[in-house]
């Protein structure tokens, strides 16, 4: 089965219909499966470590990510780490 990878967009977050607000709503703290959940860890949320580096993009690139507003130093380094990760050898 293939992985699908979805972005959710913090300013412009779907809507819920009525009926599955209800459905939401009607959930009670007992009925929630948290098995298969982690248990949070300190290391879970330390900020990973950072290097500070000098480097060079292609100008086009530097503007697509900075047009997509704050963040584009993280947005930038989640598609490197994602190509990374993508490209360990297993």
């Amino acid at each position: 089965m293939p992985i699908v990878k979805r972005t959710l967009d913090l300013k412009k977050p779907s809507k819920l219909s009525k009926e599955a607000l209800k459905r939401f709503d009607a959930i009670k703290e007992e009925d929630i499966n948290y098995s298969d959940i982690p248990e949070i860890t300190d290391e879970m949320l330390g900020k990973k470590n950072k290097s500070r580096v000098h480097a060079r993009f292609d100008t086009d690139m530097v503007e697509w990510f900075k047009s997509h507003g704050e963040g584009y130093q993280t947005r930038m380094n989640a598609v490197l780490r994602a190509f990374y990760e993508q490209h360990q050898l297993k």
